[in-house]
């Protein structure tokens, strides 16, 4: 659905005559610590968002690198600025119907003011550092480099019987994992697995659930051999 023009000129008019006094860019380091989870502010590097490095005055949609944009973004004709960016964050629904963040919004103005504030600092390359968010889903775990993983994380082989995976790694240990309670995944950043050397991770808070990263998609398969007794 594209959002109509119109409607949208109506909505910055409102919004530019009411949004009133700079952000601190501190006080939004620490509340974009909340964003962590989804975007970095590293060029280049994307997480489930686009990495927000050079956010200000850019085209909605078109960060280099970044293949996961919903239709309605790449159709939008927006440009990220203050005011933009305090209408998107109150709500980004109501501002793009059909975007694919999944985000409720910030309802206190002060805190948009200050979070754009600090947007502006990151991109002028003058940001304090953020704050990762504490907590349930919001939390980021620190990304490392899986190439440099211990042997009890690197994977030599994986079987499959029944709804059964049978991981071993390079420590000479061997687990069990029910099919459901472990997934797949690909890392093709310079944080990645080497090529042929997956590596495993736990996941679930029981430590009843684990990802095993691969360098590239088409190793998945080929390293995955039926193994049953």
């Amino acid at each position: 659905m594209r959002f109509p023009s119109y409607c949208a000129a109506a909505l910055l008019l409102s919004l530019a005559n009411t949004i009133a006094g700079a952000g601190d860019a501190e006080r939004g380091a620490r509340l974009f610590g909340q964003c962590m989870a989804c975007h970095s502010i590293e060029p280049g590097e994307h997480l489930t968002g686009p990495s927000l490095a050079h956010v200000f005055n850019r085209k909605a949609g078109s960060a280099d690198g970044f293949q996961r944009y919903s239709d309605a973004l790449m159709r939008a004709v927006v440009t990220w600025n203050e005011v933009t960016l305090d209408a998107w964050l109150a709500n980004p629904e109501r501002f793009l119907p059909g975007n694919g963040m999944t985000f409720p919004g910030l309802k206190q103005s002060a805190h948009r003011r200050d979070v754009i504030e600090y947007l502006k600092a990151v991109s002028e390359g003058k940001a304090p550092p953020a704050e990762r968010g504490r907590g349930g889903m919001m939390m980021r775990s620190t990304k490392v480099d899986l190439k440099k993983a211990p042997p009890a994380g690197r994977v030599t082989s994986i079987g499959y019987c029944g709804d059964t995976y049978t991981v071993r790694t390079a420590d000479g240990k061997t687990n069990k994992v029910w099919e459901f309670n472990l997934r797949f995944k690909t890392d093709s950043s310079s944080d990645g697995p080497l090529q042929g050397a997956p590596v495993v991770m736990g996941a679930g808070m029981r430590g009843d659930r684990a990802s095993i990263i691969f360098a590239a998609p088409d190793e998945i398969s080929r390293f995955i051999k039926q193994a049953c007794p």
